[in-house]
């Protein structure tokens, strides 16, 4: 059914619930996973401030501050994977639209199920901030198993 799913994590309390679920069906089902952590790129405006107000290498203090964040998440989610006794290769890609990265890496790696968590964004926040789950849902032909 499915071999070799794609969870998409965030460090959130919520995402790490769906990757606990996501392995246990992983478990189940024989599939391999792939766990994805996305970083978007730094902000212009913000390296500007932080280079006004002084800070030196801006951009690499950011680089390095989400590199660190990334490897702390996909550490905590290849626990997990561990606990459950699935095979799980963590990715962190970098400078990237979550939702795009997401799509790309479920692509690129064959995965054949995309698991992510439903923030449960309503209203303006949604309309503000928008959905990443419901971005990968219009831009992927895979299957989405969406955690609420």
């Amino acid at each position: 059914m499915h071999d070799h799913m794609l969870i998409a994590v965030d460090g959130s309390e919520l995402a790490d619930k769906a990757a606990v679920y996501a392995f246990s069906l992983a478990r189940k089902l024989g599939a391999r996973v792939t766990a994805v952590v996305v970083t978007e790129a730094w902000s212009v405006l913000e390296m500007a401030q932080k280079a006004q107000l002084g800070q030196k290498h801006p951009i690499e203090s950011y680089e390095d501050v989400m590199a660190k964040s990334a490897q702390h998440v996909l550490d905590r989610v290849t626990g997990y994977a561990a606990e459950a006794g699935v095979p799980c290769t963590g990715v962190h890609v970098r400078d990237e639209s979550p939702a795009e990265a997401i799509v790309a890496a479920a692509d690129e790696r064959g995965c054949d199920l995309i698991v992510m968590a439903s923030h449960g964004r309503r209203g303006l926040n949604r309309l503000l901030l928008g959905s990443q789950t419901a971005r990968v849902l219009a831009l992927t032909k895979t299957p989405v198993l969406v955690y609420r």
